[in-house]
């Protein structure tokens, strides 16, 4: 089943603004909540349309991979949206929160560690390098546990206090009646601790940005839209967490004489028409290097012939494809006029054998 704009389910332009969008999820999400609208499945449907659709709208690189490639960009990053309606509170907490400024009464720990986000990387090679695959570098610019304070954010000697106002849990209770509302502590921001003593490398955010070259190999047989994936080499990660991967999309220039077609790879040679009429033997380019081709009497323009093992690597196994040769017979445009003579005769000949 095709899915539906993430900007038409929230009712948004495509150059809506974060706070745009952000207003526009807090109005639906409000109006199809399940609480308030108990048995609608209709209601659920949206709600859970609405949650996706904002985790990914307000995720700035999310966000760019989906106005470029679409859902399937999506997919080939590894998001898959919401599977179930429990999935969806296992996302919408921490949406929630973020929209409505309160969420779960469990709060955010200060300490607790968090994985650090992926990064994509944009790679354009030669027909060449993939066919043959290379190891290169890259270079990036990303987010790096801070050296100073090792990731704490605190200066050194020091190290992050449990707040005082939340006692830790990150979220302040305020009853009304028989209502309770949790909300975001405000002097820890949810945290559950603060630095009074930031580290004055990284200012308390445990995390500083550095330059870094990665070493990237890229097998054989890959082609545009190829992704490859290097674990850990994306954003560091929080206090202690796991750092992010780096997702390297490939993209594949053209080649001036061959072409592909999944493995096999395709070119066209010119045959003259005395070697198509007569048969004979030429040189042809492959990846390896020139091969010999037997031209056969009497072949036509067009005609085809295949060099097994010739092609492209299979990237995920064994063996080659083939090369596909398309010959086409060149017809002189310039001829003396012993050649003349000589084509004259020998068209009356033909003609006689008719």
């Amino acid at each position: 089943m095709t899915k539906k704009d993430y900007y038409e389910i929230l009712n948004v332009d495509r150059t809506a603004s974060d706070e745009e969008i952000k207003k526009s999820y807090r109005t639906i999400a409000m109006q199809c909540h399940p609480d308030k609208n108990p048995g609608n499945k209709k209601a659920e449907e949206q709600f859970k349309e609405a949650a996706e659709a904002y985790e990914v709208l307000s995720d700035r690189q999310k966000r760019e991979i989906y106005d470029h490639y679409g859902h399937e960009g999506l997919n080939s990053t590894g998001f898959r949206g919401f599977s179930g309606f429990d999935d969806i509170f296992s996302h919408f907490s921490n949406i929630f929160d973020d929209v409505f400024g309160y969420g779960n009464a469990r709060g955010k720990s200060h300490s607790s560690a968090s994985a650090g986000s992926d990064l994509r990387y944009d790679l354009k090679i030669s027909f060449l390098d993939a066919a043959f695959g290379l190891t290169t570098t890259i270079d990036l610019d990303k987010s790096a546990v801070c050296h100073k304070c090792n990731g704490t954010g605190a200066s050194p000697g020091s190290s992050p206090e449990t707040c005082r106002t939340c006692k830790g849990r990150g979220q302040v209770i305020q009853s009304s009646g028989f209502f309770t509302i949790s909300s975001t502590c405000p002097h820890c921001n949810g945290y559950g601790k603060f630095i009074s003593k930031p580290c004055d490398n990284c200012r308390g955010m445990g995390k500083e940005q550095v330059s870094k070259t990665v070493q990237l190999k890229i097998p054989a047989g890959v082609e545009t839209g190829s992704r490859l994936r290097l674990r850990g080499e994306g954003e560091a990660g929080y206090q202690g967490g796991s750092d992010g991967d780096l997702y390297v999309f490939l993209y594949v220039e053209e080649h001036e004489f061959f072409t592909r077609s999944g493995d096999d790879i395709i070119c066209r040679v010119p045959v003259s028409f005395v070697n198509a009429a007569l048969g004979g033997t030429i040189e042809v380019p492959t990846l390896q290097g020139k091969e010999k081709l037997k031209i056969p009497r009497g072949t036509q323009n067009g005609k085809t012939f295949r060099l097994k093992g010739k092609g492209i690597s299979h990237v995920r196994g064994y063996g080659h494809g083939d090369q596909i040769i398309e010959v086409f017979v060149q017809i002189p445009t310039v001829l003396s006029k012993k050649q003349e003579e000589l084509l004259a005769e020998f068209e009356k000949l033909n003609q006689a054998n008719q």
